[in-house]
């Protein structure tokens, strides 16, 4: 069975220069940052892609992020991988812990984490499972 972790987390989005779009397209590359606090403390960095439609609610978004802390009192980091979409403003999103990412003693660790915003608070909710280190 899973262990859950939840808590909140503050994050800064920056604008960076996209490489090689065409004028017209509507895409964008931004820097990610986030302190997160309660279950799972950590800081983390990463970037962000991003391609806009014409139609109002509809975009999308893959990112990586590079996770440093502590879960359950185990040391160590992990990578996060983002896919997500807005189709007429409905969402769509997995982040997932990337295969083989984990370090120290988050080796081995699995999971998906959940994002939820309320009243313009980021909330976290994260199914984990720690591997054999």
């Amino acid at each position: 069975m899973a262990d859950v972790a939840t808590g909140s987390f503050e994050v800064s989005i920056k604008p960076l220069v996209f490489e090689g779009a065409a004028d017209q397209a509507k895409t964008g590359r931004m820097s990610i940052d986030k302190t997160i606090s309660g279950d799972l403390t950590a800081t983390t960095q990463g970037q962000m892609l991003t391609a806009m439609t014409e139609t109002p609610g509809s975009a999308g978004y893959v990112a990586i992020e590079h996770v440093t802390g502590t879960l359950a009192g185990h040391d160590g980091s992990f990578t996060l991988q983002h896919s997500a979409t807005m189709n007429r403003g409905v969402p769509s999103m997995s982040i997932s812990v990337v295969p083989d990412s984990g370090t120290g003693a988050l080796k081995g660790l699995t999971g998906d984490f959940k994002i939820n915003i309320v009243d313009g608070k980021h909330l976290y909710a994260f199914n984990y499972r720690l591997g054999d280190n």
